[in-house]
């Protein structure tokens, strides 16, 4: 079955980084579109990140823009996130996503930027 796995989260100083990975298994990875997403307590889930099935093409919020950049490796059918310049809004439960007919989430990893 199609299974999505975050890790990577973790408690971090403002300013920092951390690199979310999220591992699938059960479709074929290379030809979906992969999403990452974020809920705050209280807020709505929103997009963060996209990246097109070969890593060509990306789309970023305009709240990360410039510090977040995805990526993925079709190899290890795994994408990434890397965080940079972190800062207290950040914080969320971050979901890997993937896109299509049918979608699927990961369970989430939770970061939190706080000092």
């Amino acid at each position: 079955q199609v299974q999505l796995v975050e890790s990577g989260g973790g408690l971090v100083q403002p300013g920092g980084s951390l690199r979310l990975s999220c591992v699938a298994s059960g479709f074929t990875f290379s030809r979906s579109y992969m999403s990452w997403y974020r809920q705050a307590p209280g807020k709505e889930r929103e997009l963060v990140a996209r990246i097109s099935t070969s890593g060509g093409s990306t789309d970023y919020a305009d709240s990360v823009k410039g510090r977040f950049t995805i990526s993925r490796d079709n190899a290890k059918n795994t994408v990434y996130l890397q965080m940079n310049s972190l800062k207290p809004e950040d914080t969320a439960v971050y979901y890997c996503r993937r896109g299509g007919p049918v979608v699927y989430w990961g369970q989430g990893t939770q970061v939190t930027v706080s000092s």
